[in-house]
């Protein structure tokens, strides 16, 4: 049983939808522990939305904050105190099948006052997907990410690039990082179960 972490090189990257696909790709569990914002309709329930397998377990958050603000801050808003322990404690058992974790934020987003998401990822004992996005200084951010995360000793399965490949850029970061390349999602496209079926059976040979 693996747990597979996935974070981002920035906010609003594309998390939610590599997790499903991976979620489907390995009939694997699914669990957000900390939702900050957008309760109505969380993480959880878009990944539930779009994965159709019938083995998969989608697993409550260890925290639902109100406010769409980085973990420490929503939770200071509520006068919550998010605890690494605790997180811990809840996290789910699988029986066996693999796990996808996924952040919330990019992979420095505070956690609470003293420690960010990446010292989540190593209390879990975690290997990490990075999920990035072509945007004017993605370069700088998705290598950052490797060097803070290789300076913690955390394992990293390889990249995904969300959004239309621009080769200069993809070229240069597998060069510089040596990190594995585990595919590309067109975020321009409708997203329902048969796109995440399809990507699905595209990168399910990158995980077993």
């Amino acid at each position: 049983m693996r747990r597979i972490f996935v974070t981002g090189i920035d906010t609003n990257i594309g998390k939610t939808v590599i997790a499903a696909i991976l979620t489907e790709a390995l009939e694997a569990d699914y669990w957000k522990p900390i939702q900050a914002g957008n309760l109505s309709f969380t993480d959880t329930d878009l990944v539930r939305k779009l994965v159709s397998n019938e083995i998969s377990v989608l697993h409550p958050e260890a925290y639902r904050l109100r406010e769409p603000l980085s973990p420490h801050a929503a939770a200071a808003a509520e006068g919550v105190a998010i605890d690494m322990e605790r997180i811990r404690t809840v996290l789910p058992d699988t029986h066996g099948r693999d796990l996808i974790i996924e952040g919330a934020g990019g992979a420095m987003s505070p956690v609470n006052e003293s420690m960010v998401m990446l010292d989540l990822i190593k209390s879990l004992d975690a290997q990490a997907v990075i999920v990035s996005k072509h945007y004017l200084g993605s370069i700088n951010h998705t290598l950052l990410t490797i060097d803070a995360m290789r300076r913690r000793d955390l394992p990293i399965v390889g990249v995904f690039f969300n959004g239309k490949p621009v080769k200069s850029s993809v070229d240069f970061i597998l060069r510089y990082s040596g990190v594995k390349p585990l595919g590309y999602v067109d975020e321009e496209e409708i997203l329902d179960r048969e796109v995440v079926r399809k990507y699905a059976q595209m990168f399910r040979r990158e995980f077993r």
